[in-house]
C-alpha cells in the first residue's frame, strides 16, 4: 500500500514537472513565440494572407506584390484568402489559417473592431502578425505596415486649396468603407489641408466602400442633389474613376475635377487616368506587399528580434507634369 502510494506521488509529481517544463520553454515575449518555435534559414513556412476584398484592382496588387516577393524567398509559401468585404468571413478565413498552424499571418483589415479579437487571438498564440494597409485596434500584433492616410488626406486637401480650387468651390466627397480606418485618415486630412483656403466647402459626403461601381451611383446622385459642385474627392481611384462616368453620363465631366488615392503603376490604375485627362490628380499609396514579405523573412528566417513596430510608407502626388515618369519609378509595364 505504502509502495503504491509512493508511486502513485511520483507520478503526480512528474506530471507537474512536465507541465511545468512546457510553460517554462514557451517565450513570455507573445510577440516573438511563433518565431522562437520555427524561426531558421533552410525550413519551409506557411504564411496565411488575409485579404478584405479582392474586388478591389489595390488589394490585387497588393496581393500580386506578396506572391511575387515570397516567391524569391527559399522556403515561403502563401495562402491568401478572400474576406470579399466580409467581417464574418474574414474572421472565419483567420481562423482557419490558424488550424493550419501557419507560421506567420499578414492580414488587411476589412474594418478595424471586428478584426480585433481574431487578430490578437492569432498573436496570443505565438504567431507573429504583419497588419497591413488598414490598423486593428489595441496593440496586439507584432508589426504594423502602411501609408499615413492622414498625411495623404492632407496633402490632398491642400493640393485643392492651394492649386485645383485656390478660388475656392464646392466638393462632393466620396469616402471610403465606414469603419476602416483608412477612409477616417483621409477624410480628417483632407478637412485640414483645405482649412487654409475658406471659400472651399465640401457640400456633401457619402461611403463608395473602395468601389468603382459603388462610387458611380452615390456620384450620380450627389451630382443631382449638387449641379454647381466644382470638385469631387474621391478616397480612392476606383471610385473617382466612377465619379467620373457618373459625371459623363450627365454631360458635365467637363466642369468638375476629379482626384482620387492609389496610383496603382498599371494599365488600368490612377496614373493612366490622370495622363489621360479623367484624374487632375492622385496620390500614391503603396500597397506594402513587398515590405511585408521582407519584414516576414527577417523574423522567419533571420530570427531577428529588431522588428520595427510600425512601417510608414511614402507618398508622392502625381498630376499630369509628372505621370509618366511616376509611372515608371512605381515599376509601371
Amino acid at each position: 500500500m505504502r509502495t503504491r502510494t509512493a508511486l502513485l506521488a511520483l507520478l503526480v509529481t512528474g506530471a507537474v514537472v512536465t507541465a511545468t517544463g512546457c510553460s517554462v520553454e514557451k517565450p513570455s515575449d507573445q510577440a516573438d513565440a511563433g518565431a522562437a518555435r520555427s524561426c531558421g534559414s533552410g525550413k519551409n513556412f506557411l504564411i496565411g494572407m488575409s485579404q478584405a476584398n479582392n474586388a478591389e484592382p489595390y488589394r490585387q496588387v497588393m496581393n500580386n506584390d506578396v506572391e511575387t516577393a515570397a516567391r524569391s524567398v527559399p522556403g515561403f509559401r502563401v495562402v491568401v484568402s478572400d474576406a470579399a468585404q466580409d467581417n464574418s468571413k474574414q474572421v472565419a478565413d483567420v481562423e482557419n489559417f490558424l488550424t493550419q498552424r501557419i507560421n506567420l499571418l499578414i492580414i488587411s483589415p476589412n474594418e478595424a473592431k471586428p478584426l480585433t479579437a481574431v487578430v490578437k487571438k492569432a498573436y496570443d498564440q505565438g504567431v507573429p502578425v504583419i497588419v497591413l494597409d488598414r490598423k486593428v485596434e489595441g496593440e496586439a500584433y507584432t508589426a504594423f505596415i502602411g501609408g499615413d492616410n492622414v498625411a495623404i488626406g492632407k496633402a490632398a486637401g491642400e493640393f485643392y486649396a492651394s492649386t485645383l480650387l485656390p478660388a475656392g468651390g464646392k466638393v462632393i466627397e466620396i469616402a471610403g468603407l465606414p469603419g476602416s480606418t483608412p477612409a477616417a485618415e483621409r477624410a480628417q486630412g483632407f478637412r485640414e489641408g483645405i482649412a487654409g483656403n475658406p471659400k472651399i466647402e465640401i457640400v456633401a459626403s457619402q461611403p463608395g466602400d473602395w468601389l468603382r461601381e459603388k462610387g458611380q451611383s452615390v456620384a450620380d446622385a450627389l451630382l443631382k442633389a449638387h449641379p454647381d459642385v466644382s470638385a469631387i474627392y474621391a478616397h480612392n481611384d476606383p471610385m473617382a474613376e466612377g465619379a467620373y462616368l457618373a459625371a459623363k453620363a450627365a454631360g458635365v465631366e467637363k466642369k468638375i475635377k476629379f482626384t482620387g488615392i492609389d496610383a496603382l503603376p498599371v494599365p488600368s490604375g490612377g496614373i493612366r487616368a490622370v495622363q489621360q485627362g479623367r484624374l487632375a490628380a492622385t496620390f500614391q499609396y503603396a500597397t506594402g506587399g513587398r515590405e511585408a514579405i521582407d519584414l516576414a523573412r527577417k523574423i522567419l528566417v533571420d530570427c531577428s528580434k529588431d522588428i520595427p513596430r510600425s512601417t510608414t510608407l511614402g507618398t508622392m502626388r502625381i498630376t499630369r507634369e509628372n505621370a509618366a515618369e511616376a509611372y515608371a519609378k512605381l515599376g509601371g509595364a
